[in-house]
Parts: structure tokens; sequence; C-alpha cells
């Protein structure tokens, strides 16, 4: 079962999120916040799997929200539903440790399959505003080739799983991209989290686009 709390100050908007993922089997939705503030106490006192944050609230916003879970409870996975697809937004919301971003516009079988993939683990990035993240990240990185000792302890197979990481794939994807299998794919991901001191596929994705880990493997 995947326990969810919704965050959005618009009650047509959380009503109607209640009603549709009442209806998915192995979703269960816990509780409700209006501002940021009441996400953090609910993800407190509920230990919910996902937050469904919405991102422009009174008295804390998504952003501080996001910052504030992924900081206390980092096992708490935070999926942004927004109508803002402003490249601040959206990068700021990934540096806050959100890991996925999503339009509120996004099809009811897409928001299922993203609620699913992020609680597994994935990265969810509407294809609208990928471009703008990629397009920040590429902007803030630290010269043409990037930083050349940023994650020089990886061994050469996780800089190749990183590498895909970065292109979005999942687990699945990489173990057949790569002829390994899931539970190997698993354990590189892990030990890449490690070294790269993050949590989640988001933040070392980010991290190797904004060092030019991508550019400079090919």
């Amino acid at each position: 079962m995947i326990r969810i709390v919704l965050c959005d100050d618009q009650d047509i908007v959380t009503e109607g999120m209640q009603v549709i993922l009442s209806t998915v089997r192995g979703f269960e939705v816990i509780g409700v916040a209006h501002d940021g503030a009441e996400a953090v106490d609910l993800v407190a006192e509920l230990n919910p799997d996902l937050v469904l944050m919405d991102l422009r609230m009174p008295i804390m916003n998504g952003i501080q929200a996001t910052r504030e879970i992924h900081r206390t409870y980092p096992a708490v996975k935070v999926l942004i539903l927004t109508t803002y697809d402003d490249d601040v937004w959206v990068f700021d919301a990934i540096r806050a440790g959100a890991a996925g971003y999503l339009l509120k516009d996004t099809p009811r079988e897409q928001l299922i399959a993203a609620i699913r993939g992020t609680v597994s683990g994935d990265t969810h990035v509407d294809p609208k505003v990928a471009g703008k993240l990629f397009g920040q990240i590429a902007r803030s990185a630290s010269g043409p080739m990037g930083d050349t000792t940023f994650g020089e302890d990886l061994s050469d197979r996780e800089r190749e799983v990183l590498k895909l990481i970065a292109k979005g794939l999942s687990n699945a994807d990489i173990a057949d991209a790569l002829y390994l299998s899931k539970g190997t794919v698993q354990n590189y991901v892990s030990s890449i989290f490690m070294k790269l001191e993050v949590t989640d596929r988001t933040q070392a994705a980010v991290l190797a686009l904004k060092h030019g880990l991508g550019q400079a493997w090919g």
C-alpha cells in the first residue's frame, strides 16, 4: 500500500485528487494539507510514503516544505504537482529535494505511474519542464567539461550507471541497456548515492549534469 499525503491550498484540487487516487488499487490518501507547514506536520505525524505537493501556497510554500521534509524525513518522497512551469520554480524544487515534477494537466494514468515510480526510486519530470531544468543545470555548470574531480571515486561501471540515471532511465531500463540484473543495478545505484552523498535519483542526475559528467563520458 502506497500511503499518500496531498498538499494543495485549493479544496477543489485535493478533493479531485482524493477521488482519482481512491480508485487506484494499492493507493491510500492518509492526509490532506492546505499549506506547506501543514504538510510538514502531517509527514511527522503520519510518515507517508509520498507527498503530492503544490508550490505556491500561503504560510509555507511547496519549495520550503519540500526542503524541510527532505532534510528531516529523507525517506519520504515529494512529487511536485503544480501549474507552474517556470524554470526557477522547477530548479528550486529539485534542489530542495523533490523526487519529481509534474504539471496538473498530466493525464491520470501518467500521474498514477509517476506516483508508483517515484516511491520505487525512479525520477519523473514532465517533458514540458525537463528542458528548462537541464538548461538551468547546464548554465550553472562549473565549466565546459564540468568539475573533473567530481565523482572520481566512482568505478567505471558506476559512472555508466550514473550517466543513464542522468538521462532519466529507470533501473529496469539500465539493466536492459547494460545487460545486468535489476538487483545488480540497484546495488550500483545505492553505492552511487552513498559516494555522492545524495538520497535519490533526481539529486544524483542533477549533480551529474551540473558537473558535466554526461558530456565528459560522451
